[in-house]
């Protein structure tokens, strides 16, 4: 009991040294993290996903803005992505009995020329290995506007290596 008395007493007094808890820590070091992704002010002249899809070529420069969604798990465990839907497409309703309405389930075909994945790179383009919820606190429905360069696939997928984003309030 004496010894647990001591360490108390010893993280009370120098707790600024190095008694923060590691939760605390890796908060702290995923804050500062993903302040160099988020932006503070919303860009201008982003266009929604569904023009991105088809105007942007591969290796454009890219701000495009949706809500992020488009299958019952948007984001990709690990890493920084996730994929994003235009606004224009609606999400199902609490009253369609969709227990995950930013699957779009009510609306799949609208979905497939509307739909864009975000991967965040860090300055070398390499993709950043964190939980994007985590680390840029978002959650499925959040309209995000992101920046960053358009990649396609044979399929003509649309990926935004995206260096920036913008979380919308509303």
């Amino acid at each position: 009991m004496k010894s647990i008395n001591s360490l108390v007493l010893f993280c009370l007094l120098f707790a600024p040294v190095g008694c923060s808890s590691t939760n605390d820590t890796t908060a702290n070091n995923n804050d500062a993290k993903a302040s160099q992704y988020v932006l503070t002010n919303e860009p201008t002249g982003a266009i929604p996903v569904g023009d991105a899809r088809k105007q942007v070529k591969s290796e454009d420069e890219v701000t495009l803005v949706g809500l992020i969604g488009g299958s019952p798990e948007p984001f990709v465990d690990g890493i920084a992505a996730f994929t994003i839907v235009d606004a224009k497409v609606p999400y199902c309703a609490a009253d369609e009995n969709c227990p995950t309405p930013w699957d779009y389930c009510c609306q799949q075909d609208a979905v497939k020329e509307n739909i864009a994945t975000v991967q965040v790179v860090d300055d070398n383009g390499k993709p950043v290995m964190a939980d994007a919820r985590k680390l840029l606190h978002l959650k499925e429905l959040t309209t995000v506007t992101v920046q960053g360069k358009a990649k396609r696939d044979e399929q003509g997928n649309l990926v935004v290596h995206a260096t920036k984003l913008f979380v919308n309030a509303h």
